[in-house]
């Protein structure tokens, strides 16, 4: 009889061992059941996230204004009040036309003097194919050519969350030139040096290609 009760209980251990082994085989089941429908859960909201960020990189909206080209030679009889401009060339200014001047052909009315021999319009002298230019008021004439909506729009609709925070400021494509000529972090490399300090002036899409250092 004792050793029936022995067999009983062994079986009996057996049993509970076998359905303890079940129920944490089951626990792991759920566990990995639960983890793969809140991974899906997760990465649905992330994709949503994206399209919502998406959505908030906008293009600029009725308000803004895009340069019309106009010569104003050829309409020199048209008279412009004042004009906004580059102000800090030591050497060289560009309007709100797109006009680039020295600083002394600067009527007192803000705009180059398109009278002067040295004025020219939408000038991209010292800029590359990709849009960096070595000198920030040939960049800003050259960005402000009536041909570069396109390209300027493009890259507004990529624009990372922190410039559209700047575009909120900005009513107009010069502004948006003047903003996008100056140097950016896109610009420079181990933050202390220009990736080509002769085309770091960008208004392009792609940054300036590093140069290599000469030893």
């Amino acid at each position: 009889m004792r050793a029936k009760r022995v067999i009983r209980t062994m079986k009996l251990k057996n049993v509970v061992k076998l359905l303890k082994n079940r129920l944490f085989l089951a626990i792991i089941l759920t566990f990995s059941f639960v983890y793969c429908i809140v991974s899906l859960v997760r990465e649905g909201n992330t994709v949503e996230t994206e399209e919502l960020d998406l959505q908030k990189i906008h293009l600029p909206g009725r308000s803004f204004q895009w340069h019309v080209g106009r010569d104003y030679k050829e309409n020199s009889s048209e008279k412009v009040v004042t004009c906004r401009n580059s102000v800090q060339g030591k050497v060289l200014i560009a309007d709100d036309r797109g006009y680039v001047c020295q600083r002394h052909d600067v009527l007192p009315s803000g705009c180059c003097n398109v009278n002067a021999h040295t004025t020219k319009q939408y000038c991209c002298d010292t800029c590359q194919e990709n849009g960096c230019c070595s000198i920030y008021e040939y960049c800003i004439s050259c960005c402000l050519q009536p041909d570069k909506k396109v390209l300027l729009q493009k890259i507004l609709g990529k624009a990372s969350e922190k410039f559209n925070v700047l575009l909120a400021s900005i009513t107009d494509q010069f502004e948006l030139c003047l903003t996008k000529c100056r140097t950016s972090s896109q610009s420079v490399e181990h933050e202390n040096s220009y990736k080509d300090p002769k085309a770091k002036h960008c208004y392009g899409e792609s940054p300036p290609a590093a140069q290599p250092s000469v030893s």
